[in-house]
C-alpha cells in the first residue's frame, strides 16, 4: 500500500515538515529503514541518526524543527508508528479457526461463537470459553475456567481451575495462571502445605508474557486489572493485587498480598516484598528491593529501595570513594611521619633534659 506523507499526517494528526507528496510503501527501524520507507524517532538519542537513514520519511515528536528529509511532527511518534506499521505492513498471521478433533473437552463446557481450539487442548468440566477466543496447540484449561471473548492463548498455557480472565486478554507461551500460592508452615522443621483455595482473577485487555507465574490467592483472588502489561518471566505472587494500566517488566517479582496501584512501572528483576503498597503511578527501577511502602507518584532505585534524587546523591558518593580512600591513605602516612617526628624530638628533649 502507498500513502503520501499528507494522507499519513491526516491518520495520525502530525504536521509535515518538508515535500507532503513524498510516497512512502513500507515502514522499518531508523538503521535498517531504505529508500521508500518510513521510519520514526521517538528517543532524542537516536536523533542523528536522522542524516544517516535512507528513509524517505521520518515521524518525530513535536520538539523536533527541521530535519534533512521530509518529517511528521506528532505528539506521540511510537504510536503514530505504530498505527502507520497496521496500515503499511499488516500482520499477515491468521488465526486458525474450528475445533480439531484431538481436543479433550469436559462435561457442559460452553463454547461461544467461533471458538477456535488447536490440536490436544485440554478443557476442564463445565468451563466458559468466549467467542471468538483462540486456544492453540497444547493448551490446559481447568474445572471451572471462564475466559472471555477475543482472547489469544497461545501454546503450552496452563489455566488452573476457577480462573477467571476477561475480554482481549493475550497470554502468551509457557505461563502458569493458578498454581498453588506458595504457603507453608514450619512445624518442628517440617514444612506443612498449608491449602491455597482462592482463584484468579484477570480483566480486559491484559497482555501476560511467556513462562509468567501468577498464583493463585491462599483466599480470595490474586488479581491483575484492566489494561495491566506483563512481560516475560515474572513471577506474582498469591493475593497479590496490580492495579490497571500498570507495566510489569522482566524477571520482575511480587510477594504475597502486595498491591500495586494505577499506573505502576515496575522495571526488570525489580523485587517487591509482600504485605506492601507501592501508590499509583510510581516508579521502581530495575534491579531494586521494596521493602517498605511506596508513596504514589514517586521513583525509587536502588536495594533496599529509596526516592531517586536520595539514590544518586548516595551513589555519587560511592563513585568519590577510590579518590576518598587515596586522600585517607596520604593522610595516613603524612600522620604517621608527623608522629615519628614528634617522637624523635620528644627524644631528644628528654635526653637534653637528663644530662641537665
Amino acid at each position: 500500500m502507498k500513502k503520501t506523507l499528507r494522507e499519513i499526517a491526516q491518520i495520525v494528526g502530525g504536521e509535515v515538515v518538508g515535500d507532503e507528496n513524498v510516497v512512502v510503501t513500507g515502514v522499518c527501524g531508523i538503521r535498517e529503514a531504505k529508500e521508500g520507507d518510513l521510519t520514526f524517532v521517538a528517543n532524542a538519542k537516536y536523533i542523528p541518526l536522522m542524516r544517516q537513514t535512507r528513509a524517505s520519511a521520518i515521524i518525530t515528536s513535536r520538539d523536533v524543527k527541521q530535519a534533512p528529509k521530509p518529517i511528521i511532527r506528532t505528539e506521540n511518534p511510537d504510536l503514530a508508528f505504530a498505527k502507520m506499521i497496521s496500515l503499511l505492513a499488516p500482520n499477515e498471521i491468521t488465526h486458525p479457526r474450528g475445533v480439531h478433533p484431538t481436543a479433550i473437552i469436559g462435561k457442559e463446557v460452553k463454547l461461544g461463537e467461533d471458538v477456535a481450539i488447536q490440536p490436544y487442548v485440554v478443557i476442564g468440566d463445565r468451563a466458559v470459553i468466549g467467542d471468538r477466543t483462540v486456544l492453540y496447540a497444547g493448551v490446559f484449561v481447568g474445572d471451572h475456567v471462564k475466559i472471555g471473548a477475543d482472547a489469544l492463548i497461545y501454546p503450552h498455557v496452563a489455566i488452573r481451575e476457577r480462573v477467571e480472565i476477561g475480554n482481549r486478554v493475550i497470554v502468551h507461551s509457557g505461563t502458569v495462571i493458578g498454581s498453588d500460592g506458595f504457603g507453608f508452615s514450619t512445624v518442628k522443621g517440617v514444612h506443612v502445605k498449608i491449602p491455597q483455595i482462592g482463584t484468579v482473577k484477570i480483566e480486559d485487555d491484559v497482555e501476560i508474557g511467556a513462562n509468567v507465574t501468577i498464583d493463585r490467592a491462599r483466599f480470595g483472588v490474586t488479581h491483575i486489572k484492566q489494561g495491566t502489561k506483563i512481560d516475560n518471566l515474572v513471577q506474582i505472587a498469591h493475593n497479590a493485587v496490580i492495579g490497571e494500566h500498570s507495566i510489569i517488566v522482566a524477571q520482575a517479582g511480587i510477594s504475597g498480598s502486595t498491591v500495586i496501584g494505577k499506573g505502576v512501572v515496575l522495571a526488570g528483576q525489580a523485587g517487591v516484598v509482600g504485605h506492601i503498597t507501592i501508590g499509583d503511578n510510581a516508579i521502581i527501577g530495575a534491579r531494586s528491593g521494596v521493602t517498605k511502602s511506596v508513596p504514589p507518584n514517586t521513583v525509587v532505585l536502588g536495594a533496599p529501595a529509596k526516592p531517586i534524587s536520595k539514590f544518586k546523591e548516595t551513589n555519587a558518593c560511592l563513585q568519590r570513594l577510590p579518590k576518598l580512600y587515596e586522600t585517607v591513605r596520604l593522610l595516613e602516612e603524612k600522620v604517621a611521619a608527623l608522629t615519628k617526628n614528634a617522637r624523635k624530638r620528644s627524644s631528644k628533649n628528654n635526653s637534653k633534659r637528663s644530662q641537665s
